[in-house]
């Protein structure tokens, strides 16, 4: 007689998926449209992913995790060097690997470094060009082409990421090359980034989205208190520290108004995701170099270079 419960464990698989490419060609974008939901930002500025944030996706009888890594880019200051070696070990650690391509740039010098240490990586490859929305169909063939004879690909995908062309396709693929195994995550969960962080991150997103070019990209923010009401509602106090006063004065605004549209921003978007009410108390603070800090870098998941 079959045991149940093994014939279902053995029905079952799961495995990491590490999306690695350059800085803005979608991979945050791409996380979420195979996720359905809102588990990784996106901004027009580069390098806003930092940490290694799982998408959770159940396709079929398949559990995939999705690393979501942050930019590989040239790195030239402390924090640029704990988040590309964030971005490397991710793709090591994981199954499989996808290599996503920004196909307006194509094989640009980002790429070409990327895929010359994607050799060392001893993970089964897939490409992903993705923007093909906005591309003609000749030139992303001779992409596809050029690719895989600088680096062997098993597969080839074309995505766009934004409108959802072709995203079924390589969910598919992905669900049926995970290895077979029981899942680490339960059925309806799509993130292990804790609510906290990730109310953190959307509200990061949303300083990017109306500040643009105002703001270096060296701002953080944390969650400092999340308080359940009685009426159901939550309350979130959160700080975003930044690394000069005029960088402080930049984020407040004149009157407050840059800071009221950025909480405005967020406690709608967090309510969606929550799918309840959100008080959310924005704080603004000058923490003077925290991008040498080790602690900073433990709060936002990434480890401390020492050089």
């Amino acid at each position: 007689m079959v045991d149940p419960d093994t014939s279902t464990a053995a029905a079952t698989r799961c495995g990491f998926v590490a999306l690695i490419g350059a800085p803005n060609v979608g991979k945050s974008t791409l996380v979420n449209a195979l996720v359905g939901s809102k588990v990784s930002i996106v901004s027009r500025k580069v390098q806003t992913t930092r940490a290694l944030i799982r998408g959770i996706v159940i396709e079929g009888s398949s559990q995939i995790i999705l690393v979501d890594t942050p930019g590989i880019f040239a790195p030239k200051r402390r924090l640029d060097r704990a988040m590309v070696k964030t971005a490397w070990s991710g793709a090591h650690d994981a199954d499989l690997v996808c290599a996503l391509i920004d196909a307006r740039a194509g094989l640009d010098e980002q790429a070409e470094a990327i895929f010359d240490n994607l050799q060392k990586v001893d993970h089964p490859r897939l490409l992903v060009l993705n923007k093909i929305d906005i591309v003609p169909r000749e030139k992303l063939l001779a992409l596809a082409q050029a690719a895989n004879e600088r680096l062997a690909f098993e597969q080839t995908f074309m995505v766009s990421a934004m409108t959802g062309d072709g995203v079924d396709d390589l969910r598919s693929a992905l669900a049926a090359r995970v290895r077979e195994g029981p899942y680490l995550y339960p059925e309806d969960q799509m993130s292990d980034a804790p609510l906290r962080h990730l109310a953190a991150e959307i509200t990061r997103e949303k300083i990017f989205r109306q500040l643009h070019q105002e703001l270096p990209y060296q701002s953080t923010v944390e969650t400092d208190t999340w308080t359940e009401r009685k009426d159901g509602s939550v309350k979130i106090e959160q700080t975003i520290f930044v690394e000069r006063e005029s960088q402080r004065k930049i984020v407040l605004g004149k009157g407050g108004a840059s800071i009221k549209a950025i909480g405005a921003a967020a406690r709608k978007e967090i309510g969606e995701i929550l799918e309840q009410k959100v008080h959310l108390f924005l704080f603004v603070k000058v923490r003077e170099d925290w991008g040498n800090d080790p602690e900073r870098y433990r709060e936002i998941g990434l480890e401390f270079p020492k050089e």
